[in-house]
């Protein structure tokens, strides 16, 4: 008989290599003919409900990195509260509407665009949508994300449009809409308004002018050196094509304001200017101007109501006071147009300034802009320049670099235009203030958002909600052909909202307009029954920040409001914060309890990903490439809250912490293909300490990781993990229980006690590394379960108290450092050549610590195996030769060649090698072993 066929070997079907490429299709489709996520849903039943609410993601094309990321970290939670025992349903969704989708569709279509109808472009844009939802939704189940993907929500089904006009029928109702001519962020190139949150800001270089405007008639003795010359308000501005649009000049009332008499360096005829005294200096320096003279200095209110001549375009102005001038450049006098600034139109309304707006959707002038009609507006910046320095009222030119407004589909520089929009009103009943009650009074991870969102609620406007596009849900209003009387009733929106359901917003375009008004309606102005349909459609924004009802209100799985959201940190201006006002507006809470906000993901250079820089991530490119469950330890392993780095390099590297977690179960599933858990496991009374030891550290990994998930540190499990794997197990316990487990006897205590730890360990860790690892924690789970239910209808595992031993745990840490310290000294005979394994050695501990030295002696016997030498000895005097350990410097070490002989089963070193007379090759416990072999053939 050969000893080699008596050595317990491993044998397992479970593979070091993953080949997660080609076999987590196979678990996919597993899956769905199983239908394992309605039997999900069946087994929860009835439990506490946990709700993720699926924040939509554009179906633009093949899936960011980014988006692959969001979407794991969402599948991540639902897993782990579902196996929690909640009842996690998970609805994902896609924005359907908007201008990315009919950007693209426009791109594609080219000048053929021009001749078709709106009803046309809807369909391609439709078709469109359709088409990268079906691309994304397949993507998403490739990283294992698991959800009720047939039921899907889609913000153009006739449901979900519904629903956005009754989120907006109760706006209506309760008055907080209204339509109005006010300056809106515009792209000249998409030709729509925009809001805040589909703004991008980059740097750009503009003109810098300040022009000369002069005073009609100043009142004596305002300045006390004032003689009889022309004086002028001196501004400054870096968008030169507004000043056709000027109006008036602001003033600080409580800044002093003085008067320069100076040499024009271009006319050298002598000019007054007022400007702010704290800018004087570097004004004057800008044209190098020295000999110049104070006339004396007022407060901005006495300024009040000066006229000055608008020379260029042949009218007055007026000086009017406002409290956000500042003194931090310019001159402390503020060009000011109502029809092209937020902060000049609420001037305007002060001062009752009609809003003058010279500029067509495309960025042209017309009529109103007198000599400069027909011009784009960024020509115009050099053409009105020009007009001012020929009428001498150029004072100084330059160029300046600025964070500047773009827009987020075309890239292109957005510019103020006043426009007739739809709005809803941000302090109507309190909207705003009863808003940021409901962010004090909701979760927020990390704590910053908070105060992130409730700066951007505490100085936004109101929100202008309609968008000049063909791709979206139409407002339901209409106009009196008669006296253009705007109609906007909660009857006649309800009524919409029905044709809507029935029919889908489409019909909005080809129905006629009776058939959306109820019957019987009138105009309430003169009476007529004829009315044209609106042409503007919601902000995209408005309806995405309607999923809240169309989805969680209108499906009996779900509830309202939402446990968590879930979504990048660009959505406390975008999804966060536009969901949060309809939501407060219409029913009074927010639509969440917890909002968790993860950075954006970057190249390794921090830059911004980006397919024409070529530093672009796909999510199938990393499929392809990798698997789901590489690129999903890679999404558990980053810090989300900070901006993550991501490559293919990058991803890559999580394979090898990927091994090294599927190799623990790989040993642990090799050494258990003899163990029955019913019939061959030890009582916990009965194990070794060692192995007690494992059982307790197991039970700290399942605290230490639950409540990692629970904080949503996903991280931290990662890492939990992955060194409980490499670090207490691989390398500390499994390596030494390899002789145990390959050399006693099968159904030993000592080698059944180990496979029923590494039973437990296999059961516990194959559940908490499941939310993760989809696909390996299966194959793992059907290894211990042949033919049985999946891992992820498994229960969440929980600590046993009996397991917690912390004396026992303080000790066993004592000497893992001391099996450190020995390592170390062995590791220096392996280099001097002087043994090759470590069981060629032998090992003599001396402390002339008390409390150390009682410790070596306890566990004499153990010390052979926890250090994987053949021979320890505790000596109770000095070592005549030894060094000290770095952890333990008390610890006196002697490390030494072995002079016993080798077993030839277990490789061991053994005094009594030799001396057996019927195996005179192998140790007393292989003999053993062999003699029990014999005596059962």
């Amino acid at each position: 008989m050969s000893y080699k066929d008596t050595i317990n070997l491993p044998k397992t079907k479970f593979s070091m290599k993953g080949n997660l490429v080609q076999r987590e299709p196979e678990f996919l489709k597993k899956w769905e003919k199983e239908g394992l996520y309605a039997q999900i849903r069946k087994a929860k039943e009835g439990a506490d409900k946990f709700i993720l609410h699926d924040g939509p993601p554009y179906p633009t094309g093949d899936l960011h990195i980014g988006t692959g990321l969001n979407k794991i970290l969402k599948d991540i939670i639902t897993r782990f509260y579902t196996m929690k025992g909640y009842d996690t349903p998970y609805i994902p969704g896609w924005d359907c509407h908007g201008l990315p989708i009919e950007h693209r569709v426009l791109q594609e279509l080219g000048t053929k665009a021009k001749g078709m109808e709106k009803l046309e472009i809807r369909k391609k844009c439709k078709k469109y949508a359709e088409k990268f939802v079906k691309v994304q939704m397949n993507q998403f189940k490739a990283l294992g994300v698991s959800g009720d993907w047939d039921s899907a929500y889609l913000t153009f089904t006739p449901q979900y449009e519904a629903g956005i006009i009754e989120v907006f029928g109760r706006l209506v109702e309760k008055g907080y809409v209204y339509r109005s001519l006010k300056p809106i962020h515009w792209c000249m190139r998409c030709e729509t308004a925009l809001a805040e949150a589909e703004l991008e800001y980059q740097d750009q270089t503009s003109p810098s002018i300040y022009v000369n405007f002069k005073l009609i008639e100043v009142p004596k003795n305002l300045f006390p050196g004032m003689g009889g010359e022309d004086i002028h308000m001196l501004i400054w501005t870096t968008t030169p094509w507004t000043l056709p649009a000027n109006l008036a000049i602001a003033v600080h009332p409580e800044c002093q304001y003085t008067a320069i008499r100076y040499i024009n360096p271009k006319t050298q005829k002598r000019q007054v200017s007022i400007l702010a005294e704290d800018l004087v200096n570097s004004v004057m320096k800008l044209r190098e101007i020295e000999g110049y003279e104070r006339l004396g200095c007022v407060k901005g209110s006495a300024l009040e109501g000066l006229k000055y001549q608008h020379k260029i375009m042949k009218r007055e102005g007026s000086v009017v006071l406002a409290n956000y001038v500042t003194l931090t450049d310019g001159t402390g006098c503020v060009h000011t147009a109502p029809g092209h600034g937020q902060d000049d139109y609420q001037t305007g309304l002060k001062y009752n300034l009609p809003i003058v707006s010279p500029v067509d959707a495309t960025g042209v002038f017309t009529q109103e802009a007198g000599d400069f009609v027909g011009l784009n507006i960024y020509d115009a910046n050099k053409s009105i320049t020009e007009k001012l320095d020929e009428l001498g009222l150029l004072f100084h030119m330059d160029k300046i670099g600025h964070s500047y407004p773009h827009c987020w589909r075309c890239r292109k520089p957005v510019i103020f235009r006043a426009t007739e929009q739809w709005f809803v009103g941000i302090d109507h009943h309190d909207l705003r203030t009863n808003a940021l009650d409901q962010i004090k009074n909701s979760n927020w991870i990390p704590s910053w958002g908070e105060v992130r969102l409730s700066n951007m609620i505490k100085d936004r406007p109101d929100w202008c909600i309609s968008r000049q596009r063909s791709w979206g849900v139409p407002i339901p209003a209409f106009y009196c052909t008669h006296c253009e009387e705007t109609l906007l009733d909660v009857n006649v929106v309800n009524h919409v909202r029905d044709m809507f359901l029935q029919h889908g917003a489409d019909s909005w375009f080809y129905k006629e307009t009776n058939e959306f008004l109820p019957e019987g309606t009138k105009c309430q102005k003169c009476g007529s029954t004829n009315f044209e349909k609106e042409n503007d459609i919601f902000d995209v924004w408005f309806e995405s920040g309607s999923s809240h009802h169309s989805v969680l209100n209108k499906r009996d799985a779900l509830s309202f409001p939402a446990d968590i959201y879930l979504e990048g940190s660009d959505q406390h201006r975008g999804w966060f914060q536009l969901s949060l006002l309809l939501s407060v507006a219409a029913w009074g809470t927010a639509p969440f309890k917890t909002v968790l906000t993860h950075g954006f993901v970057v190249d390794e250079h921090g830059k911004k990903m980006s397919k024409s820089l070529g530093n672009f991530v796909s999510v199938g490119d990393a499929l392809k490439q990798l698997g789901g469950d590489i690129v999903r330890l890679w999404t558990a392993s980053m810090e989300y809250r900070n901006e993550m780095h991501a490559s293919p390099e990058i991803i890559l590297k999580t394979s090898d912490p990927y091994r090294r977690i599927r190799n623990t179960f790989r040993y642990i599933l090799g050494n258990l293909s003899d163990f029955d858990p019913e019939n061959d496991s030890v009582e916990y009374a009965q194990m070794p300490e060692i192995d007690r030891w494992a059982l307790h550290k197991t039970d700290e990994l399942i605290t230490s990781v639950t409540s990692a998930y629970e904080s949503f540190q996903f991280h931290r499990v990662y890492h939990n993990i992955l060194n409980f794997c490499v670090v207490e197990m691989s390398s500390f316990y499994f390596d030494i229980m390899k002789d145990r487990l390959y050399t006693f006897s099968k159904s030993s205590v000592e080698r059944r006690a180990t496979q029923t730890v590494l039973h437990k360990i296999n059961s516990v860790l194959v559940r908490l590394i499941a939310p993760i690892l989809v696909y390996t924690s299966e194959e793992v789970w059907m290894e211990i379960n042949p033919g049985g239910s999946s891992v992820h209808l498994s229960e969440w595992p929980v600590a046993v108290e009996q397991h917690k031993d912390i004396t026992l745990n303080d000790k066993w840490e004592k000497i893992i450092k001391i099996k450190t310290d020995v390592a170390r000294e062995l590791e220096k005979m392996r280099v001097a050549r002087q043994i090759g394994s470590s069981l060629e050695a032998a090992v003599d501990l001396y402390s002339e610590d008390s409390g150390l030295l009682n410790l070596l002696k306890e566990y004499e016997h153990d010390f052979a195996m926890i250090f994987i030498v053949s021979e320890v000895n505790i000596s109770n005097s000095p070592l005549d030769s030894g060094n000290n350990g770095e952890i333990f410097d008390t610890l006196s070490i002697k490390t030494r060649v072995s002079d016993s002989g080798k077993c030839d089963r277990c490789w061991n070193f053994r005094k009594e090698v030799g001396k057996i007379e019927k195996y005179p090759t192998l140790c007393n416990r292989c003999a053993e072993v062999i003699a029990e072999v014999e005596v059962k053939k």
